[in-house]
Formats: C-alpha cells, sequence, structure tokens
C-alpha cells in the first residue's frame, strides 16, 4: 500500500502509527468502470441464458426474441465497453506520471509475460463474448435455434476474461494454497456478477416494451423464480467466498473500526446487508404476492405490484450493487498487515517502506472444521429460505384462489 511522501522517511522511537489512505479517487473509478463492465456482461447474459430465456420459450416466439434483444444489446454494449475500460486501468497503472499511458498498455498485452499474457485474454475474452451475443440483439436471431449456443458461448468467454483478473501471474509455491484462493475469488466475482448483473437486466425488462401487458403474469412470477434460486446461490458463493477473505485479511471485528482496510470493508459489508435485506423482501412478500394475484386471475394489483413496486426495490438493488463494485477497489493490503505495521512503527526507526509484513495466516485442522460448519450452516439457510419462500407463496396462491371462487368482484386484497 503506498504511504503519502509527505511523512519523514527516518522515524523514531515511539512514532505515531502510520496512515493508510484510500488512494486516489480516479484510480478506484477507472477499477469500477472495469468492473462494472466485465461483471455486467457475465450477469445479464447469464439472466438470458438461465431465468429468463426457458420462461420467455413457453410463453412465445415474440416474447422470448423482445427480452432476448432487450438483454442482449445491453450485453454487448458493456462487452465493448470493458475492453478500453481494462485498457485504461492498465495505462493508469503504467504510467510514470499518475495519467495514462496508452501505448505501454497496449504492448503490455500479450509481452511474453505471464501478467501480459492474462492481460491480454481479458482483453480479448471480453470482446469475443460480445462479438458472440451481437447477433442475438436482432430479432431474428434472438428466437431462433442458436441462441442458447451463442449466450452459453459468450457467457464462458466473459467469465474466463472476468477469471483473469484473480488468475495467478506467477508459478506459486504453494499450489494447494493458491488454487483455493483463486476458486474462492472465482465462486465471489461470478457470484457478484451473476447476482447484481441479473439484477440490472431485470430492472431493464421492467422497462415499457419488452414484455406484453397480456404476458406479464406468465412471465414475472416464473422468472422472478427463477432468478431467486440463482440469487441464492449467489448469495451462498459470495458469503462463504467472503467468509475466507474475512478470515484471510482481518484478525477479529476490533480491526474492522481501527484499520483503514477494515473500514472499507465495513462499508462494503453494511450495504451487502442491505442487499440482503432486500433480496429477503423479494423472495418472502413480493414473489409469494405475485403468485398468489396471478392465481386469483386480477391482472390489476398484479399490474400495480409489478409497476409500482417490483422495478424500485430491483432498481435499488442494482445501484447498491453498483456501490459495493465501486467500494471493493479502495480496499487496499489487508486489516491484519496494517494493524501490525502500525504497532511495528511505534517501536521501530526504520523507513515506512521497510517496516516488516505480517506472515500469512496458516491453515490449520481447525480451520478446515470451521470452514466445513460455516459451509454447511449457509447452505442450510438458503435450502431453507428457498423452501419457506416456496410454501408462503403456495398458501397465498391458495388463499387467492378462494377469495377469487367466493368473491370475484374484489380481489384487490389478494
Amino acid at each position: 500500500m503506498p504511504l503519502p511522501g509527505s511523512i519523514p522517511h527516518a522515524l523514531p522511537l515511539a512514532a505515531a502509527a502510520p496512515s493508510t489512505p484510500l488512494g486516489p479517487f480516479e484510480d478506484s473509478a477507472v477499477a469500477w468502470a472495469t468492473w462494472v463492465t466485465l461483471m455486467g456482461f457475465v450477469g445479464i447474459t447469464a439472466l438470458a441464458l438461465v431465468a429468463v430465456g426457458p420462461v420467455a420459450r413457453r410463453i412465445g416466439s415474440d416474447t422470448l426474441a423482445a427480452v432476448t434483444v432487450r438483454l442482449s444489446r445491453v450485453a454487448v454494449v458493456l462487452g465493448i465497453l470493458a475492453g478500453p475500460a481494462v485498457l485504461t486501468d492498465i495505462a493508469h497503472d503504467a504510467s510514470q506520471s499518475g495519467g495514462y499511458d496508452y501505448a505501454a498498455a497496449w504492448h503490455t498485452l500479450y509481452d511474453g509475460s505471464n501478467e501480459g499474457r492474462l492481460l491480454g485474454l481479458e482483453v480479448t475474452l471480453v470482446l469475443v463474448g460480445a462479438l458472440l451475443v451481437a447477433p442475438l440483439a436482432f430479432r431474428p436471431v434472438a428466437a431462433g435455434p442458436a441462441r442458447r449456443w451463442l449466450l452459453a458461448a459468450g457467457l464462458g468467454a466473459g467469465a474466463v476474461a472476468l477469471g483473469t483478473t484473480k488468475f495467478p501471474d506467477e508459478v506459486p509455491d504453494d499450489w494447494g494454497r493458491t488454487v483455493f484462493e483463486t476458486l474462492m475469488w472465482m465462486l465471489h466475482l461470478l457470484g457478484g456478477s451473476v447476482w447484481l448483473g441479473g439484477l440490472a437486466g431485470l430492472a431493464l425488462l421492467t422497462l415499457p416494451g419488452a414484455v406484453g401487458a397480456n404476458d406479464r403474469g406468465a412471465f414475472w412470477s416464473p422468472v422472478i423464480r427463477r432468478f431467486s434460486v440463482a440469487a441464492m446461490g449467489c448469495v451462498a458463493a459470495i458469503t462463504l467466498s467472503g467468509l475466507f477473505l474475512y478470515w484471510e485479511h482481518v484478525d477479529g471485528p476490533t480491526q474492522l473500526f481501527t484499520t483503514m482496510y477494515g473500514r472499507v470493508l465495513g462499508v462494503k459489508i453494511l450495504i451487502f446487508g442491505a442487499l440482503l435485506l432486500l433480496g429477503g423482501f423479494n423472495q418472502f412478500w413480493l414473489h409469494p404476492r405475485v403468485d398468489a394475484l396471478r392465481a386469483a386471475g386480477d391482472e390489476r394489483p398484479l399490474r400495480t405490484v409489478l409497476v409500482r413496486d417490483f422495478p424500485v426495490v430491483i432498481t435499488i438493488e442494482a445501484l447498491l450493487g453498483m456501490s459495493v463494485v465501486f467500494v471493493a477497489p479502495f480496499l487496499h493490503g489487508s486489516a491484519r498487515n496494517q494493524a501490525f505495521q502500525a504497532g511495528a512503527a511505534k517501536h521501530s526507526a526504520v523507513s515506512l517502506d521497510d517496516l516488516p509484513k505480517i506472515p500469512t495466516k496458516e491453515v490449520g485442522a481447525s480451520t478446515w472444521v470451521w470452514g466445513t460448519g460455516e459451509t454447511l450452516l449457509v447452505i442450510a439457510l438458503m435450502i431453507a429460505g428457498y423452501w419457506l419462500s416456496g410454501v408462503l407463496a403456495r398458501r397465498r396462491t391458495a388463499a387467492a384462489t378462494a377469495t377469487a371462487v367466493t368473491d370475484p368482484g374484489d380481489l384487490i386484497t389478494a
């Protein structure tokens, strides 16, 4: 983590603890643009393939073409923008003056080093993914047999491009730990992409023109349900990988308040918690209500829910998701190392650049026991939450059906 140049290099005994700056706002803004475009492309493509496509196909070719075209056009734009966004990030890092050295960034791609190969693959594969999805921006192709294959191929290219940001660029000393860390990062990034990108895609589909008024009841209820399954899996992946990263970088809750890394991580956790609350609102209130209104055959309140409540909640969730992505680049180093160096600086006369770093945490038997227990608990909670939301949906559907039979003139309270 770079330290301010105005701090003297020689520290007397009992010196003040070194500060840990957030870093330039511009750096995080550039990184945010890279993450939003990469993750957005993956998430929207996954939504079109997994949640929206199967439901729209059952309704009809017109609905399938309409929703596919809308999502594909946005995905293509994000994929194309991801290329220059990544190149801008590299150019900013390559510049010696804090500007943007695009020539150096361009020559870094495929320069023979492992880092250059990974950067080259990141730029190339996301553009390839955009090219694969591009034909689906036209209605004749969007409802054709090539739809699933193009989306799957584009999603695969985008996922690998996203993965290159965390693939090791040198031969590791500990293959087991490096592979596990990479797997955790992949769960974190892909889970966040499918969840947050999917929310953005759903928000786009709530805008007029994607789903006809007569098809909304048949479309939204199963789409919400299918996306809920994917979202709950993503939440489990993010939670489990986040717990590992917390264990790796933070030594106890107090470091969430005493270090800059911890404070930034605390903000990220708070935003993530708000997302979970809104997701719970969707899962346990909105989806059962939509199912109940659909079962009652009442389009008026269903339209009210979809036009008023659902777009607002989904849009807020998407904005919170982009806020999480914006906060993440401010996480530099680790809370463990920042706390360790702060303590060492109080009793050392060495320069700030030469302060020792805390060793990496060692994995022991207790780590695996705790990790296994956390994994089983998170999976159980996700399954229980999905089951409970299904029970609530069935109960409200049964109540709405009974109301429709006994009193067909008053369905608004369903």
